[in-house]
């Protein structure tokens, strides 16, 4: 089996917060009026990449991995059960609900997958746009419990200024919305698994109020304030025709942005699979062209491959 450079077709949702900047910005299709997220790296049941080029056209991701053998994943997904990471872009033109994710012992017991810890980076956002990440304070579970019920829990969630280029940890627990007029690459752990908490009062297609998940979010959320940094976690390294930043790091995924001018040559090596999503600009991989919203997964094992072009790109791969 010769391995090459897979760019991948995105199912894409239409939530009701949901824009149209996927649409007329990264390409993105959809009968949807709207396209609120598109899945760009996805072996979920609830929708699959699916591979656009080369021996495997047509396939899912899944699909090929399973034909295929694990070896294309890299011996550091050894670790994993299934697949273990899920990227999406998310345009919200309205305020996301209030929510969070379970850890893995809590989803996997109640839910029968695992939780979800995740990673944004703020691709763009409105002037004075905002998100809401955990608490100002600590506080403790009688008053969460009360404030959901009498609607007055934002006034004790901590909400956050946001800037292009501004990257938030969103450790499983951690109670979070993203909110209007921001636009987010996140990266996150293999599970669909969200507990709706507060929704601002909104209906759904059928007219009723959406589902609330309040129980289960007061047993999973931590109610201290958030711990970690709204910045990239290394600096800027300079290299031969690019720079490359590691964003984030964790059990789950390591992501770099990657900015290129003429080239970047990068490796996926035997340990690990690269999935690049160019956020902007354009190139090509190997002769598989890329442009602004293009997503391509690398097998594990393919070694070096070399960015022609000018982009700006996020690069994740499994530590």
């Amino acid at each position: 089996m010769k391995l090459y450079p897979m760019k991948l077709t995105a199912p894409c949702k239409d939530y009701i917060w949901g824009g149209t900047r996927l649409r007329e910005e990264y390409g993105k299709i959809s009968d949807a009026d709207r396209i609120a997220e598109s899945w760009e790296l996805s072996c979920h049941k609830d929708g699959e990449s699916i591979i656009f080029n080369g021996d495997f056209a047509g396939k899912t991701l899944s699909e090929f991995i399973k034909e295929n053998g694990n070896d294309i994943l890299g011996k550091n997904c050894d670790k994993f059960d299934n697949f273990p990471i899920l990227i999406k872009l998310i345009d919200a033109k309205d305020n996301l609900s209030v929510q969070v994710h379970p850890d893995n012992d809590y989803a996997l017991r109640v839910e029968g997958e695992y939780g979800k810890t995740e990673m944004w980076y703020i691709v763009d956002c409105d002037p004075g746009a905002e998100l809401l990440y955990g608490f100002k304070g600590n506080i403790v579970k009688e008053e969460f419990e009360r404030r959901i019920k009498d609607n007055t829990l934002l006034e004790v969630t901590n909400s956050v200024p946001v800037h292009k280029g501004d990257v938030f940890f969103i450790e499983a627990g951690t109670l979070h919305a993203i909110g209007k007029g921001i636009l987010i690459a996140e990266i996150q752990q293999n599970s669909n698994t969200t507990y709706r908490i507060y929704d601002y009062g909104r209906v759904g297609a059928d007219g009723k109020p959406r589902q609330l998940h309040v129980e289960k979010a007061v047993e999973v959320t931590k109610l201290t304030p958030p711990e970690y940094p709204t910045k990239a976690m290394g600096e800027i390294e300079q290299k031969d025709g690019c720079s490359v930043q590691l964003l984030s790091k964790c059990d789950y995924f390591r992501v770099n942005k990657v900015c290129v001018w003429e080239h970047c040559v990068l490796e996926a090596s035997a340990k690990s699979f690269n999935s690049v999503l160019v956020l902007d600009g354009e190139g090509e991989i190997d002769g598989v062209k890329l442009k602004k919203g293009d997503s391509c997964f690398i097998p594990a094992g393919y070694g070096e491959y070399t960015f022609k072009g000018k982009a700006e790109m996020v690069v994740t791969d499994i530590d």
